[in-house]
């Protein structure tokens, strides 16, 4: 799709975040589409990057390590190596090479848009922001794939020293952890909450009619304008979207903290990357210290607690929230060790459908490091030794022996009628510590599709059911034994979750091809196991629609 013709407005409102300090500035329209036009030309993308680099490089640098690349590049003046080194390497470069490379923008406006700055020598640049390519295939969103540029604040490992407090985080783990669960399906309001530099916004506009970003950031929301207007063409922008006066603008940014900024409003969809992080105040430490990117500011896990709780105020009926979050683990009132899920099971509203799926428990100490090496503050021994104490001092104040980490997927039912059966069995907690299938998110929609079939079969005795594709069986017995011991089912796909399964199930899963219906499949195995007990076969409908709920059968069409 080629750049749109019209200028964009120039706007000087106070709320537009087109010209906020220390961020890249939005009001330069035909600079930023100059820009753009540049890059296209370069070919800057991920795959022309990788190939630029090279396997081993490329896989470096995703781990915050240049030093590869960096040796890869030395020697290499073409214009793509030049704005490599540039953006992604944070290495100062010829102010006539980078002239070369960007002919259109010139650096006068690449120094103008904040994106460049001199460095100590009056012949080199050096870059003031990270600016890198992301893309991903079609279909992910429900659309087109899309070849996009992100704007962010430099890492430490390009910039040494512990980052800037109000630091906009770029392309990280949990942001794409997050746009690789989302379902993507077509929906008319979509909120995100927490945008940071605006990667779930792109996601979002592929398959909402609008679009609402949000933070408590001024300068992550100077980024996220930044990026929607270098990317406009590719997202579907035009200049009215850029005017926070257009009733009809397809995006809306806003500055607030947590649901303020949407009071009385609802949404389809809402994706969060919220400050997650359980962070102690350190000793003699304001609010203000803490970084503003993922320290909510709050005791514990109680930013998680509170947006599980509140977001469904926000959804439409049958609208869903997901979102990624931390919640402490200890010990119950005995002392003893309690289960994962018993602080997220107490934030949950009765009238809500919820589903937690934890991907990850790590130990107060492993935590700690975690947070402090991610802000760098490991570079100061002094800083990072007490604020090691601090968080174990924390965590043991609350008898904190693990933190889970995972996603959280939240629905508001369609009516008050489906509210006291949520999710078809209740509020559901899961861990899957073991890799899954990315995207997650098609396969997320497909368990609520199956949900929502089930509910509306409370009995299953006429229907008939498959095995899905991806599913194989294993059995296990003993050398010589006549029986095996253990049937295992095993997805191939999405969640990946094995099951065992008992003789009985075991022998109505092999007969499930589609032409007897459950209950002649149930009467059959009850003859042949000389089981006509009516707690057999209401065992056995049960275990069938466990497996049917978690994919392993399907409806045949």
């Amino acid at each position: 799709m080629p750049l749109p013709g019209a200028a964009f407005t120039t706007l000087g409102t106070m709320n537009d975040f087109s010209a906020v300090p220390d961020a890249p500035r939005s009001d330069r329209p035909e600079q930023v589409r100059a820009l753009a036009a540049d890059l296209t030309a370069l070919d800057y993308t991920v795959d022309a990057v990788a190939r630029l680099l090279g396997p081993e490089a490329h896989d470096a640098l995703g781990r915050d390590q240049p030093v590869p690349a960096s040796l890869v590049l030395r020697e290499n003046t073409t214009p793509l190596a030049v704005v490599t080194r540039l953006w992604l390497l944070a290495e100062p470069v010829p102010l006539d090479a980078l002239a070369k490379a960007l002919p259109a923008s010139g650096v006068d406006n690449l120094l103008a848009l904040g994106l460049i700055e001199s460095a100590h020598q009056s012949a080199l640049v050096r870059a003031a922001v990270d600016l890198r390519p992301y893309g991903w295939p079609a279909d992910t969103d429900g659309g087109a794939g899309a070849d996009l540029w992100v704007a962010s604040d430099l890492g430490a490992h390009q910039r040494p020293g512990v980052l800037r407090r109000d630091h906009v985080l770029g392309i990280g783990r949990a942001s794409l952890t997050l746009a690789q669960g989302t379902i993507r399906r077509v929906v008319g309001r979509a909120l995100d909450l927490g945008t940071g530099c605006g990667i779930q916004t792109f996601h979002l506009l592929h398959h909402a009619q609008s679009v609402v970003a949000t933070d408590i950031s001024e300068r992550a929301l100077a980024f996220t304008r930044f990026n929607l207007m270098l990317n406009a063409a590719a997202l579907g922008l035009g200049p009215a979207d850029f005017d926070p006066a257009n009733p009809d603008s397809r995006i809306s940014l806003r500055r607030g903290s947590l649901l303020e900024p949407v009071q009385g409003e609802t949404f389809d969809l809402v994706v969060s990357n919220p400050p997650f992080v359980i962070t102690p105040r350190h000793r003699g430490e304001a609010p203000a210290d803490q970084f503003t990117y993922r320290d909510g500011g709050r005791v514990g896990d109680a930013i998680v607690a509170l947006l599980v709780h509140d977001l469904p105020a926000i959804l439409a009926p049958g609208g869903i929230a997901q979102m990624l979050g931390n919640w402490e683990v200890g010990r119950d009132d005995d002392g003893a060790p309690a289960p994962w899920s018993a602080r997220p099971r107490r934030w949950v509203r009765e009238d809500v459908q919820a589903w937690f799926i934890q991907r990850e428990q790590v130990s107060p100490g492993t935590y700690a490091e975690t947070w402090l090496q991610d802000a760098s503050e490991g570079r100061d021994p002094a800083l990072f030794a007490a604020a090691y104490a601090d968080y174990l001092e924390d965590f043991e104040s609350r008898h904190v022996t693990g933190i889970g980490f995972g996603h959280i997927l939240l629905r508001r039912p369609v009516s008050a009628a489906t509210a006291p059966e949520p999710l078809g069995t209740g509020t559901r907690f899961e861990e899957i510590l073991y890799p899954i299938e990315e995207p997650i998110g098609p396969h997320l929609a497909d368990a609520l599709d199956r949900e929502a079939w089930l509910d509306a079969h409370p009995t299953l005795a006429a229907e008939r059911l498959i095995v899905a594709g991806d599913v194989t069986e294993e059995r296990h017995q003993r050398p010589g034994a006549e029986h095996p011991g253990v049937i295992l089912l095993r997805q191939g796909a999405g969640l990946r979750r094995t099951v065992i399964l008992t003789t009985e199930l075991a022998g109505f899963v092999s007969a499930s091809d589609g032409d007897l219906t459950v209950g002649q499949l149930i009467a059959a195995l009850a003859a042949l196991l000389e089981r006509d007990d009516d707690a057999f076969a209401d065992g056995l409908q049960d275990g069938v629609r466990s497996l049917v709920r978690d994919g392993f059968l399907l409806p045949a069409e």
